[in-house]
């Protein structure tokens, strides 16, 4: 990810870019500015492209895919195609295409189109929000930026907080808008949505209009698993040939999951072919130093070996410790924006090795490795009844146990009160945290209810296009941004998900196998221990965290109690119950400890 700022309208010109380019969290970045008096747009160099015959300007931040067809589709001759930037091929596809270009782009991106003869500002967004774009408008004008200090710094924007959010946040609820950030002035472009600001009317945006739609992708023909299994492997390891670009060393992920591991495999494989040095590998996991790990945590630790042996990786183990999570804390409570978390150690690890571009298994338990939930409920409301008799005995799952885990969450009770609540206007029960009581019952959060869906797709494109997904990616790159890192995510490049969407159901589930495509492409890429490793858990991960969360979270709680003024934020927080959690015996005990780790990354202490 780079940096980019841009204004337009009333209270332009280059301080004002300026002010908010300094105001860029993280490493910083060689300046490039432009202005023509009626916009100003910042970044980092090669984030600027100019078009001085059609009047347009581009600011991109921006990684394209398949270059070679969309140079084609462009008429791009071939001599002058390596040559040509990212953001210059972006302004030759709105040349031709105009609003409707994001239509034809592959990659992550988030940029903006000055086109000076319509006066008119085109912003766009990747297909799932890999690269952030935030925005605000400003007294006659408009701001927008790669991170939400930036625009907070732009001239007449207000940072007071939307505090929707904050209730949602402080009740334990990941933020379910995909539009709203902490700040009432700032909103999000989501992903796979365009925006177009028209100066002549004084920088008013019209709403922002989809340009990706999931499910609309085509279903694939019938074919054998050996066809399906070897069209994506070919999908993949291009998706992540793309994320190569960049340069060594290449940082991957290596949890000895499923996902992570194949990332790792397929990348080192592709530097291999290169004739580059193979990617540098972290793990969340502690470093044993040599020691035996824990029984318990044997099996973590042997997949992760495992992966290295096979894919002739090295990996680097960096959890977190105690003065990792008080100074996380810290620097969170003093901008609630990207809440950062396990991922911060790893990233600031691989840039300090060099690492510019870290590649993550982000993505795939929504896509290609997808678990086929919502396959037997739909089985039953269809009428297959001898297909699900079959599936659950596959499973091991008899008649009740399938009404109890997958046909009563349906019809749970719980859910139906809820509905009816939401419906006459009352308020609706959320889950524990520790907001102030009275700013939630006059906030009245929403609850964060977990939705069964009926069948692959839908549940898939649900997943897909919820806002805990865009979130998660939107902040891990905004949090790998402050250590001058640009993340990768193979399993969600386009092309890989419109394929996984158009796959027939057993493909993800059949018998009591799951996540069958996967592991059947994977074969020859990972060992079979890997490969066939059903289970997500990770205990050798979450038993450190804990660990580290019983030495740090008191520790911040006497700080806390031995002031004597609070934090201006506390108004927010019921801080009596948040500091009597903090006692070592309740942190110890694993009680709240996570609606705890949120208060105290937006408490600014």
């Amino acid at each position: 990810m780079h940096a980019i700022c841009g204004l337009l309208g009333a209270s332009i010109g280059l301080p004002a870019l300026r002010a908010m380019r300094a105001a860029f969290p993280g490493a910083a970045e060689q300046a490039a500015e432009w202005t023509d008096g009626a916009v100003a747009l910042g970044g980092a160099d090669g984030c600027l492209a100019f078009d001085p015959g059609a009047s347009l300007t581009v600011l991109a931040d921006v990684r394209l895919d398949d270059r070679p067809a969309l140079c084609e589709a462009l008429g791009v001759p071939r001599h002058e195609r390596d040559g040509l930037a990212d953001g210059a091929l972006v302004l030759k596809a709105y040349l031709r295409w105009g609003q409707d270009c994001a239509n034809h782009l592959l990659g992550d991106y988030a940029f903006a189109v000055w086109d000076a003869k319509a006066r008119t500002l085109f912003c766009a967004r990747d297909h799932i929000g890999a690269r952030p774009f935030y925005y605000a408008r400003t007294p006659g004008g408009f701001a927008f930026a790669s991170a939400v200090e930036s625009v907070l710094a732009a001239p007449g924007v207000a940072d007071d907080f939307d505090e929707l959010s904050v209730a949602e946040h402080l009740t334990g609820i990941a933020l379910l808008s995909t539009t709203r950030t902490f700040f009432k002035a700032v909103g999000k472009l989501p992903p796979a949505h365009t925006l177009a600001v028209d100066c002549a009317k004084d920088a008013r945006a019209d709403a922002p209009v989809r340009h990706w739609h999931p499910e609309q992708a085509p279903r694939l023909p019938p074919a054998t698993d050996e066809q399906y299994a070897e069209e994506f492997l070919a999908l993949y390891s291009q998706a992540v040939a793309d994320r190569l670009r960049g340069p060594d060393p290449i940082g991957v992920h290596v949890s000895g999951g499923l996902d992570s591991s194949s990332v790792a495999a397929l990348a080192a494989r592709e530097l291999r072919g290169q004739g580059r040095p193979p990617p540098l590998a972290f793990s969340w996991l502690p470093d044993l130093a040599g020691r035996p790990p824990k029984p318990e945590h044997a099996k973590e630790y042997a997949l992760i070996d495992a992966v290295a042996a096979k894919a002739g990786l090295k990996v680097q183990h960096c959890a977190m410790d105690s003065d990792d999570i008080i100074d996380l804390l810290r620097r969170d409570g003093a901008f609630p924006g990207a809440m950062a978390g396990t991922e911060d150690v790893v990233q600031g690890t691989a840039a300090a090795q060099g690492v510019g571009v870290l590649l993550s298994g982000l993505g795939g338990d929504e896509g290609a490795s997808f678990n086929g939930r919502g396959t037997l409920e739909s089985m039953l409301l269809r009428g297959h009844w001898w297909r699900l008799a079959a599936a659950c005995r596959a499973r091991g799952t008899g008649p009740w146990r399938f009404l109890m885990d997958h046909m009563l969450p349906l019809i749970s009770p719980a859910m139906v009160l809820e509905l009816r609540r939401l419906r006459r206007g009352q308020p609706l029960r959320s889950r524990r945290g520790f907001a102030d009581p009275a700013f939630k019952r006059r906030l009245r959060p929403r609850p964060e209810l977990v939705p069964r869906y009926l069948g692959v797709r839908r549940t898939q494109l649900a997943l897909l296009q919820g806002a805990p997904h865009a979130n998660r990616a939107e902040n891990w790159a905004a949090s790998a941004a402050r250590h001058g890192i640009e993340y990768g995510y193979p399993l969600l490049d386009r092309r890989l998900l419109e394929f996984a969407l158009g796959l027939p159901p057993e493909q993800f589930l059949r018998g009591n196998g799951t996540r069958l495509l996967m592991r059947r492409a994977l074969g020859s890429v990972l060992p079979p221990e890997v490969c066939w490793h059903t289970s997500k858990a990770d205990p050798a991960r979450q038993d450190a965290l804990r660990d580290a969360q019983v030495l740090a979270l008191p520790a911040i709680g006497e700080e806390l109690a031995a002031r004597t003024m609070p934090p201006a934020r506390a108004v927010y927080l019921d801080m009596e119950g948040l500091l009597a959690n903090l006692s070592p015996t309740r942190i110890r005990a694993g009680q709240r400890n996570v609606q705890a780790y949120n208060a105290l990354s937006f408490l600014d202490w």
